[in-house]
């Protein structure tokens, strides 16, 4: 069984076991929900940051898209789906911390240091293109220094996220809450060959949780 079928497999036992079980925690966010952290992490399939940092429902508040990338922030009339997300989660949701995950073997990363999409049209890889030129500049240092390999790689995975953490700097919501001390920022980076979490310090560098 596959697909859909296997998913809807999937919900009875969810609702079976911990939904049963959850029962009560489900009540109290019937109406409302409080979490504490924004994840902001790729859409990849094996990076669920509910599964990595082991959350129960409310816990965290996730936007998951493309090598984990916020742009910066922009008044240019397009929709901007994280920028809403991120406006709702601080402003709304007041939560007092931000961590933006990245992840090993990321598919956008590997997209952006092959430039695979480039010149493509939306529909057959330019809107995967134009998303991930949000790593352009970052992409052509790391590729004049290290080459095109598995190090480069590496290096522009975790290099996604201090772009990002950079450009949450950006929204005008995010520096006042931090200088006010209601808001943090944090990075994080997940290898899936070996189940790592790496944190990142205030001088940007990662270690081992």
């Amino acid at each position: 069984m596959t697909g859909f079928a296997h998913l809807i497999d999937g919900y009875r036992r969810f609702h079976d076991s911990n939904w049963s079980r959850e029962r009560a925690r489900w009540a109290q966010l019937i109406d409302k929900q409080k979490p504490r952290v924004m994840v902001i992490a790729c859409s990849d399939s094996r990076v669920d940051p509910a599964q990595i940092f082991d959350t129960l429902p409310g816990e965290i508040f996730v936007v998951r898209n493309i090598a984990n990338l916020v742009p910066p922030f922009e008044l240019d009339g397009s929709r901007h789906g994280v920028s809403a997300a991120l406006e709702f989660a601080v402003t709304q949701l007041e939560v007092s911390e931000i961590v933006v995950m990245g992840h090993g073997s990321c598919g956008g990363v590997h997209a952006s240091i092959s430039q695979e999409f480039a010149g493509k049209a939306p529909g057959e890889g330019g809107f995967i293109a134009h998303w991930i030129d949000l790593l352009d500049d970052a992409r052509d240092e790391i590729v004049s220094r290290m080459g095109t390999g598995a190090s480069a790689v590496r290096a522009l995975e975790m290099e996604t996220v201090r772009i990002s953490i950079a450009n949450l700097r950006t929204f005008p919501c995010i520096p006042e809450r931090e200088a006010a001390g209601t808001l943090r920022l944090h990075g994080a980076y997940f290898a899936i060959a070996d189940g790592m979490l790496y944190v990142m310090d205030e001088d940007g560098r990662f270690d081992i949780a």
